[in-house]
């Protein structure tokens, strides 16, 4: 029998490990996500948030699975995700955002501020963008489109 649990894998840097903690453990134990953690692991205030952005966007194109994203602001890991072809990451900055990129664009990175963002703000976050399915509209279908033409001339 095929697995049935919902995956999702997480990375961060030090400026976002407090937040991800508290999100791994919502997702473990609230929305029954099986979490796979590609770092960092330990607090290390030295490391660097493009080491678990490449490592992130590797996983997510190799497994398919969705994943979450943290650094101080959410800006610079979300920078690194995105020059990964296939990758399609977006800073939610609040429930909107959150909503509106998986609608509309069919993310498949949601990167958050781990030092801008309250825990309980950053739950709902996770929570609208992980049940909002993607339109499917046509507009949108279209402009996804144009930016896989635009991927396939600036490969990475």
């Amino acid at each position: 029998m095929e697995d049935q649990q919902k995956h999702i894998l997480l990375a961060t840097d030090h400026a976002g490990f407090k937040l991800k903690n508290i999100i791994q453990e919502m997702l473990e134990n609230e929305l029954g996500y099986a979490v796979e953690d590609v770092g960092a692991t330990e607090f290390d205030e030295q490391d660097d948030y493009p080491d678990f952005g490449a490592a992130l966007a590797k996983r997510v194109l190799e497994t398919g699975w969705p994943g979450i994203a943290f650094c101080g602001s959410g800006i610079g890991i979300c920078a690194v995700l995105n020059k990964y072809k296939g990758i399609l990451a977006g800073t939610g900055f609040n429930l909107q955002a959150a909503e509106a990129m998986k609608r509309d664009e069919d993310t498949n990175v949601l990167c958050l501020a781990g030092r801008m963002i309250g825990e309980d703000y950053a739950k709902a976050i996770v929570r609208k963008w992980l049940e909002t399915p993607f339109s499917g509209e046509a507009r949108h279908v279209q402009r996804l489109e144009k930016i896989k033409k635009i991927e396939g001339k600036n490969m990475v």
